[in-house]
């Protein structure tokens, strides 16, 4: 790979918005535009061929629209799909603030204690206390506190070109949902590999003051993989992009067990076969005082080294002339005793003797 700028933040580019609702105008020219919250996913991008493509995936029109503000003009498909098939990139996808938004851009961003424009303590709760998110709207239907904003990057693997669709959600609770199903993720992955998720508008209800609010959620949901999976390191790319195949593919991707007894078929003396009784010792596959049946094994192969090898020194048999009455006379050879396998092997090597 060739040099990089260790001072730039490499990102990846913007390819559209993944959006849960949009906007009307109000009946009365004063107010704001009033939002529509969609049960299916909204797909935004000035591309015209990104927007062509959802729609072709997950059906709907593909239409131009306008955004609020002096934005240019963009494509729009409203989908006929609740949940959507997504990859998390890697690094930190999630970025959330308490923001407060008018015309002019954006007048509060806030961590939760310090509005970082400003540098002072958090407005809202300072003014209406710690459930501030509850406060209702003004007269004019502007917001008096900010909203809970979260921006998830995610890609989109099916969809055309290389980047990251942002998915925009002002929900109090999606807020807390997404970054514990994200940084949990990323305690598991250390932000390393892709990570295959569904992304999903689940409808909830809360009820509070004897009136019932119903309102979508974004949750982010682990997909095709197991959570031990999900927490046990980064994925592989194939098995992100095939998660289907998860189970399998790290199941080839697991490390094989060494068959000694090959090995030791195939060494050239007893004392090959020793050295790979003691790795196999170290490798934890037999039993340290040789009483398993690998060790026996073993044995029984290095003992059938020490023979071969005792019988390929044995010089070969002359040609002898039988006698007159056709008998040929045999010489008597005494062979030394070879031992049994635990006296020959050094008792460092012999399985159960000291290391």
């Amino acid at each position: 790979m060739a040099g990089r700028i260790l001072t730039l933040q490499r990102q990846a580019r913007e390819l559209g918005r993944l959006r849960t609702g949009w906007s009307v105008p109000n009946a009365d020219p004063k107010k704001r535009p009033r939002p529509v919250k969609s049960k299916t996913w909204v797909l935004s991008s000035h591309a015209e061929r990104y927007v062509q493509a959802a729609a072709e995936m997950w059906g709907g029109t593909v239409e131009r629209w306008q955004p609020q503000g002096a934005g240019a003009p963009q494509f729009r498909v409203i989908t006929e799909r609740e949940s959507i098939d997504a990859l998390l990139p890697p690094g930190d996808p999630l970025s959330q603030h308490n923001e407060m938004w008018n015309k002019g851009g954006c007048m509060r961003r806030c961590n939760g204690e310090t509005e970082l424009l400003s540098r002072n303590p958090c407005l809202c709760a300072s003014q209406f206390g710690e459930d501030w998110h509850l406060a209702p709207r003004g007269p004019k239907g502007e917001p008096q506190v900010c909203s809970a904003t979260s921006r998830l990057n995610v890609m989109l693997p099916d969809m055309p070109d290389v980047g990251v669709w942002r998915a925009e959600t002002h929900s109090f609770y999606a807020a807390n949902e997404l970054a514990g199903t994200v940084d949990m993720v990323l305690s598991g992955t250390n932000g390393k590999g892709l990570v295959p998720v569904t992304l999903r508008i689940e409808p909830r209800s809360r009820v509070a003051g004897g009136m019932r609010k119903d309102f979508p959620v974004v949750v982010v949901e682990i997909r095709g993989i197991t959570p031990r999976q999900a927490l046990s390191g980064p994925l592989s790319t194939a098995v992100a992009l095939n998660p289907g195949a998860a189970p399998t593919a790290l199941a080839i991707e697991a490390p094989k067990k060494t068959d000694w007894v090959a090995l030791a078929k195939g060494a050239l003396t007893s004392d090959d076969v020793r050295g790979l009784w003691m790795q196999a010792q170290d490798a934890g596959d037999v039993h340290p005082k040789g009483a398993d049946p690998l060790s026996k094994e073993l044995m029984a192969i290095a003992a059938l080294k020490d023979e071969e090898h005792e019988a390929s020194k044995r010089p070969a048999a002359a040609l002898l002339t039988p006698d007159e009455d056709g008998a040929i006379e045999g010489e008597v050879v005494e062979d030394e005793p070879s031992g049994n396998l635990k006296a020959v092997w050094p008792k460092v090597a012999v399985p159960g003797g000291a290391r």
